[in-house]
């Protein structure tokens, strides 16, 4: 690939951004400054000591090395492989998977060629089949200048019919190509929403050669894939050592390429393999996925936190918070640690969007709150677009950033109760030289490779999620009993007093 040397430059190499501001550090060019953290150089010390005496060093080794650190599904997590441009051997079971995702790398670039005249694409999946590739065409379409094919990119992952009905209303049956993205390719929601579109395709007269030809599907799973109808050379693999919510450097990643080029898909691997290769050789002291993690933990330890947000100050990156609410909180909460015992800390609460949208919002919680709530402010130094007022609008969008960092840290006293600022209010700062597909790629994996580390920290499995399938299980007999229309469900195994109460009214309203 032809951006590996760029990446690896890049991953050691920040002497372009000259003198950096006290408290930062830098890699791949993304600077990082924990000024406001409010954490002494003594604590920093101690900081890095417990994370050696927690292991994350020999951690970090063993994740890339493809170490079963998944104990309980007992897996490694390889997702690194997935963008490990410049394809240095990845062993798992004695066999390298790189030529497997070679593979798939020119299985994108050939069909990104042969689209054309499309004029929708439809891209079903949930959770972690969807957040990644969603977040990516939302903050790319504010690129100046980007090379866009112009299709419209609609993504349909709510059961609810609403987004399907609005989805369908737009599209062209005759010029949709449909892509279905499920690790297991039984998900419900997924299953049932594909099988809504097959019939929408139907009833507007595609014929069965047609609707095969109009189908894609990216799994785990090809017998499944296979039996729903999908021709074979449509099926996109990837493997079981990928974690769906770490999947879109994947084919789970494909509407990037077939929307805006292969080449911006690569650009978008190579920011993120160049953070890999910082996480993997940078010391603890100069690693930015490490002190990220340190902070969030300094913060736990000294205030008890139990929620800190992302506040990206570029419209481009709103749908980073919920890309981000999963990726933390599914990887990171959970009560019990990896030696099967309560665990101290675990993920705190994420939540966030765009600034300055978002100081006339919650910001007064931060400001003037009981709680106190770490904030990540990420600002990019270049403007996103081309308007003659860019620039001004931009020193503007980065003073209130600026700003409000330091109202937080400083806070301000004064006579009247109502006009105290507490301060004090712990913060950092991540600022990326301009937002395009390679600073896009390094800043998702900077923050995957931080939930890594606090897993660490933590003595926790960021890469299970048994907690979500409880509710799922429930969610059978329930719909079962829904199905029948009756009022005068009881209670049973997986039906309790409340639920059949509230089963047996939806039923005599339905």
């Amino acid at each position: 690939m032809s951006l590996t040397t760029d990446s690896q430059s890049k991953a050691i190499s920040t002497n372009d951004l000259g003198t950096l501001p006290n408290g930062s550090h830098a890699a791949v060019d993304v600077v990082l400054d924990t000024a406001y953290q409010g954490i002494d150089e003594k604590s920093w010390k101690k900081l890095f000591a417990n994370a050696r005496s927690a292991g994350v060093p020999e951690f970090i080794t063993d994740m890339f090395a493809g170490k079963h650190i998944n104990q309980s599904e007992d897996r490694p997590a390889l997702h690194s492989a997935l963008r490990n441009l410049s394809k240095t051997p990845v062993m798992l079971h004695g066999q390298d998977v790189m030529p497997a995702v070679a593979n798939v790398w020119r299985r994108i670039e050939a069909l990104c060629n042969k689209w054309v005249g499309i004029t929708d694409v439809i891209h079903i999946g949930i959770g972690g089949s969807d957040f990644g590739p969603r977040l990516a065409i939302e903050a790319l379409a504010h690129v100046p200048g980007i090379d866009c094919r112009g299709m419209r990119m609609h993504f349909l992952a709510n059961i609810d019919t609403a987004e399907l009905a609005r989805i369908l209303d737009r599209a062209q049956p005759n010029s949709t190509r449909v892509i279905i993205v499920s690790k297991s390719f039984t998900t419900l929601e997924t299953t049932m929403n594909a099988k809504a579109v097959v019939a929408w395709l139907k009833a507007n007269g595609l014929t069965k050669s047609q609707i095969n030809h109009s189908l894609f599907a990216v799994t785990a799973n090809i017998p499944a894939a296979k039996e729903f109808g999908i021709e074979e050379d449509h099926i996109f693999p990837f493997w079981d050592w990928v974690g769906g919510r770490y999947s879109v450097w994947s084919a789970v990643g494909l509407p990037i390429a077939l929307q805006y080029g292969f080449k911006t898909f690569e650009e978008f691997l190579a920011g993120a393999h160049a953070m890999d290769l910082h996480f993997k050789n940078a010391s603890l002291e100069n690693n930015l996925p490490v002190i990220m993690a340190l902070a969030l933990l300094y913060q736990q330890d000294k205030h008890d936190i139990k929620a800190y947000a992302a506040i990206p100050y570029a419209d481009a990156l709103d749908w980073f918070p919920k890309w981000l609410q999963q990726l933390d909180m599914e990887s990171n909460g959970k009560s019990i640690g990896r030696d099967g015992k309560p665990v101290k800390h675990s993920s705190p609460v994420v939540f966030g969007s765009a600034g300055s949208n978002a100081q006339h919002s919650y910001f007064q919680l931060f400001h003037q709150g009981p709680e106190i709530i770490p904030i990540d402010f990420i600002a990019v130094r270049k403007p996103m677009s081309d308007r003659p007022e860019a620039i001004a609008h931009h020193r503007i969008l980065l003073s209130n950033c600026l700003a409000q960092a330091q109202a937080l840290a400083h806070g301000k006293n004064a006579d009247n109760p109502n006009d105290i600022y507490p301060g004090n209010r712990p913060s950092s700062l991540l600022l990326l030289p301009e937002l395009n597909a390679f600073y896009l790629g390094a800043l998702l994996a900077l923050y995957e490779n931080r939930a890594a580390t606090l897993g660490a920290l933590w003595n926790i499995n960021s890469f299970d999620q048994p907690g979500v399938e409880f509710g799922k299980v429930l969610a059978k007999p329930i719909e079962k009993a829904l199905a029948t229309g009756s009022d005068h469900i009881e209670t049973n195994d997986g039906i309790d007093t409340i639920t059949a109460s509230r089963i047996n009214f939806l039923n005599s309203h339905s």
